[in-house]
């Protein structure tokens, strides 16, 4: 017997895809339109039609054998126009136990029958709303934390929409990794699950401390005997104070490092000290003259000598 002729089905035009869409493409255009065009969300005449053709194609496009089946009938075939199924299609189709189901069996295209499913729906449950179920949407949000958080690990209470969460802090947690809420993001439709709330994680600005990945830089002001002469001092880290030691004849800008100091992890940061000369203001007769007898004592010391070398 030759098979009828019917409407061909345009699955990714109905969920607005590429052909070329990955599974997480599929998944989230699936979660988007569904919920927009829920009847129990939306009450537009055509919102439960709408509804069913995309949970119908969800239920080919989510499943890679389906796919590939509806995909091996070539993109030529537009939306609406007259189809009839290949003459040996009966036998590649999927086995229909693996079918699936559209979101209201009861009522999937006649293509969908054709193609995907023989005694389709057998001891499933009838009914308008019997498979109208959407999960939630994950949702996102962004968090500040203090940079001694990620060191020592807190929970923090947050308002986020006009609600109050409390937020455990991972020990070495950094910039731009998320902590996530299960349950916590938009509920779902139906007998759906939520979805799951995702924080991006950011420090708050630090009056000393600046990061780099898992790094930590802290500028430390020496006076100029202690650059010269070298020192012993204790200085802050976000972790505690430590004793540092400066090496005589430090210049400016060099940088002291305590490994494995600087964020947490299972290979955790450095912390540098990058050094800086702090001078004493000439604000008296008696240190004003302090600096003429330092020019006087050292007439050798040229330190723009270097910006006459030759490239």
């Amino acid at each position: 017997m030759e098979n009828p002729t019917m409407e061909f089905k345009d699955y990714y035009q109905i969920m607005g895809l590429a052909r070329d869409a990955t599974q997480d493409d599929i998944r989230r255009a699936y979660r988007q339109l569904a919920r927009k065009t829920h009847p129990d969300v939306n009450k537009a005449a055509d919102s439960e039609k709408r509804f069913k053709e995309i949970g119908e194609a969800y239920a080919v496009l989510k499943d890679p054998e389906k796919r590939a089946a509806y995909d091996a009938l070539g993109s030529q075939w537009r939306e609406g126009q007259d189809f009839r199924p290949p003459p040996d299609w009966n036998t590649q189709r999927p086995h229909p136990r693996d079918a699936g189901a559209a979101p209201d069996d009861s009522d999937a295209s006649d293509f969908f029958d054709s193609l995907f499913r023989q005694g389709f729906g057998a001891g499933q449950p009838g009914g308008r709303h019997a498979h109208f179920e959407v999960d939630g949407e994950d949702q996102y949000a962004k968090i500040l934390v203090d940079l001694e958080d990620s060191y020592l690990g807190a929970t923090r209470r947050i308002n986020l929409r006009d609600v109050q969460l409390d937020v455990t802090i991972p020990r070495g947690i950094r910039a731009g990794q998320h902590i996530r809420l299960a349950g916590r993001g938009a509920p779902g439709l139906g007998k759906g699950k939520p979805g799951d709330l995702f924080l991006e994680v950011a420090f708050r600005p630090h009056a000393h401390y600046r990061v780099d990945m898992r790094d930590v830089y802290l500028d430390l002001p020496l006076s100029p005997w202690e650059a010269a002469l070298g020192a012993e001092i204790r200085v802050p880290t976000p972790g505690g104070e430590v004793d540092l030691t400066i090496p005589k004849g430090s210049a400016a800008g060099r940088k002291l490092r305590l490994k494995g100091r600087g964020i947490p992890g299972s290979t955790p940061g450095d912390f540098y000290f990058v050094l800086q000369i702090a001078l004493p203001p000439a604000d008296s007769e008696a240190t004003a003259q302090l600096y003429r007898d330092m020019a006087a004592q050292c007439p050798s010391f040229q330190p723009r000598a270097h910006l006459g070398d030759k490239p």
